[in-house]
């Protein structure tokens, strides 16, 4: 066992098993991090529709506007899209590449009585679009004649049907139509409406992910989890793998009581056990083999000193036993190797496809949403920001307008951390497969990582991950932070003002009380009297009230000014922002909907490969 192999070898093989299971420790991490990073974004998403929503609600009372401007006759024709996206990694990755630029994105088009449903980062659909009525309409993208209208008032683009195949066939896409003039309240409405939307498409994801949705408490934040906690109990684990296919996730079977081993987290918590036992076998397996040839130089000293017989039968047996050992310690790291490569090829593998095929329906839920908010606040430039209220800020409002400062921070906040951790997780993942792959036997059944699916797979995602064009959309939701900050400081000064005008107002009223008192007790006499003394006191009073009073209506005219930049700002700022984040998010949403259906298209060629192979075996 010795000769199997040299020192250099031995200890590489030692250092190679420490990186995995450190490797194998990130993931474990990671996985808890990904998981809790993705339950808070869809949080996010819902709490800043609802923060939205309360603002919307007392802002409302406080603004005005006309009746809007007739559509225009004409519609100027959308950008000629880009070149439709391939399946293939490279394609998506250049775009990506692309929309990690600083270049702003190019603006949807107007809304009108008849809206083409384009984004500038997909390509248009098939088909004569068109659309009808006076009221929300959606009308398939890729059939005229098969047509799902709304004609209440207010209505607004049902989601889109999903795909039938894999493939990038045109998939329906609603046309929204609106003709009619809303308001502030009626279009966060809307808003608030698809964001619900958007944070229930990663619920299923959140099933494979193991985040318990029915108590409604998300398990952890992604910084101070247990590294090795599974988020689920016994009771909500689930039997086995749900089933995708391209365009969605079908059912899934639950059991009742005990863990079931084919969970993510079981099972990624399985393979850091077996590592950690791989490694510590390794180690005493070199530990083994340095004391083994330790006492095999001994020997072969003491026989060519022909030296005393016992000392050499008793060194002989000594040098046997560790042979015996290491024979032993060989076949444990056979097995646990085994044993690894078993969860790995028939649990971690499929699961890993899962995720990805998740990842593609959630992404490509989040962009269909977010396409129709871009639409929507479209609307806001048809409210009138010239004949505004004077009505000033509420306290209620206030604190509403704080609330979404807070909540769209946050979904600033997870965001950042949802791209992050995916990044880390399929890292640490890619590190550890780059080396367990490598196996310690020397059969010549052992996979490379060319031969591997897993590997490919998993290449594939962290291309996807580390191409993604996260710093728009980031960019995109801090922008909107940074204009309701803008409001929270307006609000702020135009209390300020406030006070200031309170201030001067007491003084004023004061001033004028005293006055009043000196004018009742020496009479009207004292205003042509011959005591001095007495009319200087009384002037000098008169004078500072006249005073007071100039610098309350100047004070006063400061804050109705406050009040009307206020009223201006949050419309102006709504009508800037609400816009660009909404183009940002769908963009990103996009691009990601499509690199991960390019992954999933590849994860299903290479299962066909596979199981060509084996039945050809």
């Amino acid at each position: 066992m010795g000769c199997y192999y040299s020192k250099f070898e031995r200890k590489e093989m030692v250092s190679r098993c420490k990186a995995r299971k450190r490797y194998m420790k990130q993931f474990v991490k990671a996985r808890n991090s990904f998981s809790a990073a993705h339950s808070m974004y869809l949080r996010s998403l819902k709490n800043t529709g609802a923060a939205l929503l309360q603002f919307a609600t007392a802002e409302s009372p406080l603004q005005h506007h006309n009746p809007p401007p007739p559509p225009p006759a004409i519609i100027p024709p959308p950008p000629p899209p880009p070149p439709p996206m391939s399946t293939t990694s490279e394609t998506w990755t250049t775009t990506s590449t692309t929309n990690t630029s600083s270049t702003p994105l190019p603006p949807p088009p107007p809304p009108s009585s008849s809206w083409d449903f384009w984004d500038p980062f997909m390509p248009l659909m098939e088909g004569e679009k068109s659309v009808r009525g006076d009221e929300w309409e959606v009308v398939s993208a890729t059939t005229a004649s098969e047509t799902v209208a709304e004609t209440t008032s207010g209505a607004v683009a049902a989601p889109p049907s999903k795909a039938t195949s894999s493939d990038e066939t045109p998939r329906e896409m609603p046309v929204v139509v609106s003709s009619k003039q809303k308001d502030l309240m009626e279009i966060i409405k809307e808003l608030n409406e698809y964001f619900l939307r958007a944070a229930d498409s990663g619920g299923k994801l959140s099933t494979l992910l193991e985040i318990p949705a029915s108590s409604g408490k998300i398990i952890g934040n992604g910084m101070n989890l247990n590294p090795f906690f599974c988020s689920w109990n016994s009771s909500q684990r689930f039997n086995g793998l749900m089933k995708f296919d391209c365009n969605g996730m079908a059912g899934i079977g639950a059991v009742d009581g005990s863990a079931i081993p084919g969970s993510h987290c079981s099972t990624v918590v399985r393979l850091y056990e077996w590592e950690k036992k791989l490694c510590e076998e390794v180690k005493n397996a070199e530990s083994l083999k340095t004391e083994h040839e330790k006492k095999s130089e001994q020997l072969r000293k003491m026989e060519l000193k022909k030296g005393d017989y016992l000392k050499i039968e008793k060194a002989k047996k000594e040098v046997e036993k560790l042979e015996s050992r290491i024979m032993v310690s060989g076949q444990a790291i056979e097995s646990t190797s085994q044993e690894i490569i078993k969860l790995r090829e028939s649990e971690l593998y499929p699961q890993l496809v899962e995720l990805v095929k998740g990842l593609m329906s959630m992404w490509r839920s989040l962009y269909e949403s977010h396409q129709v908010q871009m639409h929507i606040v479209e609307q806001l430039k048809y409210i009138n920001n010239v004949d505004l209220s004077t009505e000033p800020t509420t306290e209620i409002h206030r604190q509403s307008t704080l609330q979404l400062e807070l909540e769209i921070q946050q979904w600033h906040l997870s965001f950042c951390n949802l791209v992050k951790s995916q990044r880390d997780y399929i890292q640490s993942l890619t590190g550890w497969l780059r080396l367990s792959l490598f196996q310690f036997s020397k059969s010549p059944s052992t996979q490379t990582k060319q031969d591997s699916a897993i590997y490919t797979l998993c290449e594939e995602w962290q291309l996807v991950a580390d191409n993604a064009p996260d710093k728009v959309a980031s960019e995109g939701i801090k922008a909107l932070l940074n204009v309701i900050h803008a409001i929270v400081v307006q609000q702020f000064d135009e209390q300020k003002q406030k006070r200031r005008l309170d201030s001067f107002s007491k003084e004023l009223e004061k001033k004028t009380m005293e006055l009043r008192a000196l004018e009742s007790k020496y009479g009207p006499s004292v205003y042509s009297g011959p005591e001095g003394r007495i009319t200087g006191r009384v002037a000098d009073k008169r004078a500072k009230v006249e005073a007071l009073r100039v610098k309350v209506e100047e004070e006063k005219g400061k804050y109705e000014k406050s009040i009307g930049v206020t009223r201006a700002m949050t419309l102006n700022n709504l009508q800037m922002g609400l816009p660009h984040v909404f183009q940002a998010v769908t963009g990103f949403a996009n691009v990601w909907a499509h690199a991960f259906e390019s992954v999933c298209n590849q994860a299903n060629i290479l299962e066909e490969v596979v199981d060509v192979k084996s039945i050809m075996n």
